[in-house]
């Protein structure tokens, strides 16, 4: 059933992991620190894998009442690991502010903060962040510590966003992975200096592996301990079922549907605690995981009931890990959000529709639980059956922002022609937010390197190559509002400026890879991910098959909408002079007449998500500048086995466009300085005054085949008009006409009204459940921060 949990079981344990408090915990820091220290002779892959093993074999395990799937992230429900070979200096200079934070607050014990100074002098001066740091170039250093490129989370983190191979794991085992790596092993010639070089990374790949076996054999005898102590004979023959499980898997090929999602929670829970990277993904799980559901289904091992407690368990034990961002960055991912992406429905490798009962399962599952995790997708296509989209649209009725969509009709093609295989390119999933990639098989970062804030360079260019909030000088330019000869010389210089700054992005991207490289290679995660193993490489090497990234560019329609403004009320029609725009903004409109001429900039110039086609291509014009820049460079893993090593563009903005506008002033569109940008590549906030079919035909008018790193489009859409029949087939006719006819490659809803967030925000007591759409994830309301809440607010409510 659509949005019930049916299991007395599930409802426990739900509101267990809802009443924890988010917390810190300090085990692992202290368990990576001690191995660190014994181990620092070793080859840092070595390190690695044996840090990796000291900690599955140190942490405190535990096994919740009345739980199915077992295996724990920290000492504690809802408690965050800190991860120190990353950055240290902002865990100590916040230890005293987590539990005081506007949102996203976490407690900490006085031990634990007692803890945390203890090992950092072993830290101070061995984490990522300073090594990476010490690679930039001094103008990008600039760029970086402006807010015109952010990467603080590639360096206080790890890299994540990606799928690794669990239909591999599920068909071999942990035990056949590890077979696969020893023949190769056994096969290299130690007197050649690349075959040495690989046969250290396989030694580390076994070390994993025998690691992810013993933590399993660990819950096996837990289990086992606690069913001979169990009172309750139903209890404890789960719990001795659950023994016999972790025995098996992910050690063994999994031979039931519950083997297998205990085997991939195992493998997803170490990949979370082998490095902290976000957006560590499922793939198509209703896919690869169907054979076993089918024969349980088949032979009465289980009922559909039994498979949708089962999959409820796995999304509360999904939502039980959690992570602590630096205040700084948290403000770019509002709400704690870990992005555990689940792909389901799309097509297979010769078109039919891949939506099978399961497909269903977790559609319902998820929508019984109704967490923030997984962060569910659906794939779309063109032969996507009515019943299933029918229940995708009551599942957004129920207004917690899930699933989005992604549209095999312009991703599998676009993905063809960047050299993928065909049936790689029918297998892809989404990874994290809006991103895709091809499972076990593409590296890390498909998207999520360096944010570019478009508004803070557009800033620049129209002030002679100066960031006039900071008085930095990026370029040496005459040219500057004042001083353009004509609207076509002010895009020269648009042109000049975005150039130049996508250049500095790939060189901050190269200098954070560079460090990740030789600081902190993710062997677990490597070994699990084609083909690492068969190369010898880890994956910061060149050990996948594909190896296409991208970062992420913030305030696009704020982007067209200004340049717009511009061409049309200070060079067509002479509204208003350059002199006049410049003081306006240097004095955010608050001068004589500001007010009046911000009026103009807001009402008598066109706006993207109008459908209107001179600004719609003004937006595509513009971005195009820098996309056609950045396809001219490469990542650090060109060249060295992946197919591709090369970039795309991404709009998946996740909460930035709110910390990257408080760095920007006043700017040509009529936004006030300081204030959110717009969101992914929707609409600037009450802009989009034509309703729903308007927004879209103006996102479909972006270079969407050039942006595979995302086109994220968010729709806020009032509760009060989904509850007629008539407005749910008209959702499914947009969607199908979005994705169809105008080859859209994204869109969510938000089915939420102002009023109810409104009251959200003064009475958050009353709200504990509310459940919005943020970016591409989604989060509880009531823990994001005023001014993330207050951009939520903002967003045009439209009506079906």
């Amino acid at each position: 059933m659509i949005g019930k949990i049916e299991s007395s079981r599930i409802m426990a344990l739900r509101e267990q992991v809802l009443a924890a408090q988010p917390s810190v915990c300090t085990e692992r820091a202290k368990i990576i620190t001690d191995s660190y220290e014994k181990n620092q002779s070793q080859p840092i892959v070595i390190k690695r894998a044996l840090a990796l093993k000291d900690i599955l074999e140190h942490m405190s395990i535990y096994i919740l009442d009345g739980e199915l799937i077992v295996g724990n992230h920290s000492s504690s429900l809802r408690a965050a690991p800190i991860f120190p070979e990353y950055s240290m200096d902002w865990v100590i200079d916040e230890l005293d502010e987590f539990e005081k934070r506007s949102g996203d607050r976490y407690t900490i014990s006085e031990k634990s903060k007692e803890d945390l100074r203890k090992i950092y002098p072993f830290w101070e001066n061995n984490t990522l962040i300073k090594y990476g740091l010490s690679l930039f170039p001094e103008e990008s250093i600039s760029a970086y510590e402006n807010g015109v490129i952010r990467a603080e989370g590639n360096l206080t983190s790890g890299d994540g966003h990606l799928a690794v191979n669990y239909r591999k794991i599920l068909e071999e085992g942990i035990d056949g992975i590890k077979a696969e790596a020893e023949t190769r092993l056994a096969s290299l010639d130690p007197t050649d200096f690349e075959a040495l070089k690989q046969m250290t990374f396989l030694r580390a790949v076994v070390i994993t592996l025998d690691a992810m076996t013993a933590f399993s054999d660990r819950f096996s005898r837990l289990a086992k301990e606690a069913a001979l102590s169990e009172t309750d004979p139903k209890r404890q023959e789960e719990l001795f079922n659950i023994s016999h499980i972790c025995a098996s898997v992910p050690r063994k090929p999994a031979k039931t549907f519950h083997e297998g999602l205990q085997s991939i929670w195992f493998v997803q829970l170490v990949l979370q605690l082998e490095s902290n990277g976000h957006s560590v993904s499922f793939g198509r799980l209703d896919q690869y995981l169907y054979p076993l559901y089918r024969e349980d289904i088949e032979t009465g091992k289980i009922t559909s009931a039994d498979a949708r407690e089962l999959l409820e368990n796995l999304w509360i034990k999904l939502y039980s890990i959690t992570k602590i961002r630096s205040w700084s960055h948290t403000r770019f991912s509002a709400g704690g959000p870990l992005y555990q992406n689940v792909t389901i429905g799309g097509q297979t490798s010769d078109g039919r529709d891949a939506v099978n009962d399961l497909s269903f399962r977790v559609l319902e599952s998820v929508s019984a639980t109704r967490l923030t995790q997984p962060n569910l997708t659906v794939r779309y296509h063109r032969g996507l059956s009515e019943e299933f989209l029918d229940q995708c649209v009551e599942v957004i009725k129920l207004g917690f922002g899930m699933p989005a969509f992604n549209n095999d009709e312009i991703i599998i093609p676009t993905m063809i022609s960047l050299g993928v295989d065909p049936v790689d390119a029918c297998d892809f999933s989404a990874i994290g937010c809006v991103e895709v990639a091809v499972p076990g098989k593409w590296g890390y970062r498909c998207t999520g390197m360096s944010f570019l804030n478009l508004m803070k360079v557009l800033k620049i260019a129209l002030n002679r190559g100066v960031d006039p909030d900071t008085g930095v000088k990026y370029l040496n330019s005459d040219k500057g509002l004042g001083t353009f000869e004509s609207f076509d010389d002010l895009f020269d210089t648009w042109s000049k400026t975005v150039r130049y700054f996508a250049r500095q992005t790939v060189v901050i991207d190269t200098a954070v890879d560079t460090a990740l490289e030789r600081l902190i290679p993710d062997i677990f995660c490597s070994a699990l991910t084609d083909d690492c193993i068969g190369r010898g490489k880890h994956l910061k090497e060149g050990g996948a098959v594909y190896d296409f990234i991208s970062g992420l560019q913030v305030g696009i329609a704020n982007l067209g909408n200004s340049l717009m403004a511009m061409k049309k009320l200070v060079f067509d029609e002479k509204q208003i002079s350059q002199d006049e725009l410049k003081t306006a903004l240097d004095q955010d409109f608050s001068g004589e007449g500001g007010e009046a001429l911000r009026q103009k900039l807001l009402t008598k110039a066109p706006k993207y998500g109008q459908d209107d086609e001179a600004v719609d291509e003004m937006v595509s014009q513009a971005y195009m500048e820098f996309i056609n820049e950045l396809s001219k460079y490469h990542n650090t893993r060109y060249g060295r086995g992946p197919i591709g090593g090369t970039y795309y563009a991404g709009t998946s903005s996740i909460s930035a466009n709110v910390p990257s506008g408080a760095k920007v002033g006043a700017t040509p569109d009529g936004r006030k300085a300081y204030t959110p940008l717009a969101e992914g590549s929707s609409p600037a906030a009450g802009t989009d005054i034509f309703g729903p079919t308007a927004v879209l035909n103006s996102v479909s008018k972006l270079p969407t085949d050039r942006i595979l790193g995302g086109v994220l489009l968010n729709q806020k859409i009032s509760p009060a008009s989904m509850r007629s029949p008539e407005s749910k087939t008209k959702l499914k006719a947009m969607i199908r006409t979005f994705f169809n006819d105008l080859k859209g490659f994204h869109i969510q809803y938000n089915i939420v009204d102002r009023a109810t967030l409104e009251d959200a925000v003064v009475h958050p007591e009353k709200h504990k459940n509310l459940i919005v759409r943020v970016a591409g994830y989604s989060a509880f309301f009531t823990v994001l921060s005023p001014d993330t809440q207050q951009d939520i607010i903002n967003r045009t409510e439209h009506v079906i």
